[in-house]
């Protein structure tokens, strides 16, 4: 319990740190617009059409400063590894240290930048090994330093990719290499420990079980995936 208790505060504390320099160049700005000598709505125009650029920067250093601080602090998912959750382990601990940071950052940084190469930029930075051309249009990856993904792969949206899974309170990791040029349709389910060969396209809102193979080429599709060409 104490270790439970112990990983609570700190990832509280991190985060608390890491939100507080993140939004620094958003409370600067706004210290800075009210010493203008204009009028109360001139300011506040101006500060309204500064809204979007400085959220992004906030944005930005929030990624920065999350990814940072997991490698520092080395909250990361362990690989290949069956632990009770009971237990309190501190690899469980970590990882759910790990898994909480990018919840943050996903909800108040992936709106505004997945799909883009900053998110890829945020993933690398947070333990994902990304190639050229990758595109990840959802916000449901979990586990980034179990994620490997070669040159031109597409996940598609609100498709869920994960380097865990709980069964029973038992929690399972393994990492999911996708191959190139793969796709992941729009909403599908890729589990633990899957591999992809080349060129494989999974179809939207399908289930791709944990540890499956599936060959170069393929086109899979269904709950769960079958080969259709």
């Amino acid at each position: 319990m104490a270790r439970l208790l112990w990983a609570s505060a700190s990832v509280v504390f991190v985060e608390m740190i890491i939100t507080g320099l993140a939004l620094a160049p958003a409370l600067l700005f706004i210290h800075w617009q009210s010493t203008w000598p204009l009028s109360t709505w001139i300011r506040l125009t101006l500060a309204s059409v500064g809204f979007a650029p400085v959220y992004l920067v906030c944005a930005c250093s929030l990624m920065l400063y999350s990814a940072l601080a997991t490698k520092a602090l080395g909250w990361r998912t362990p690989a290949n590894v069956e632990l009770p959750l009971a237990d309190f382990s501190w690899p469980v601990l970590n990882w759910g240290r790990y898994l909480i940071t990018i919840h943050v950052v996903r909800v108040f940084a992936g709106p505004a930048f997945r799909s883009t190469t900053v998110w890829n930029w945020y993933m690398r930075l947070n333990g994902a090994r990304l190639g050229r051309n990758v595109w990840v249009n959802s916000l449901a990856l979990m586990d980034h330093n179990l994620l490997d993904f070669a040159d031109g792969v597409v996940i598609g949206s609100d498709a869920h990719v994960s380097g865990h899974v709980v069964e029973r309170g038992i929690l399972k990791t393994s990492s999911v290499r996708l191959g190139r040029d793969t796709l992941i349709g729009i909403g599908s389910v890729v589990g633990i420990g899957v591999e992809s060969g080349n060129g494989v396209q999974v179809g939207a809102l399908s289930v791709v079980p944990k540890f499956t193979k599936l060959e170069a080429g393929g086109v899979y599709v269904g709950v769960p995936v079958a080969r259709v060409r």
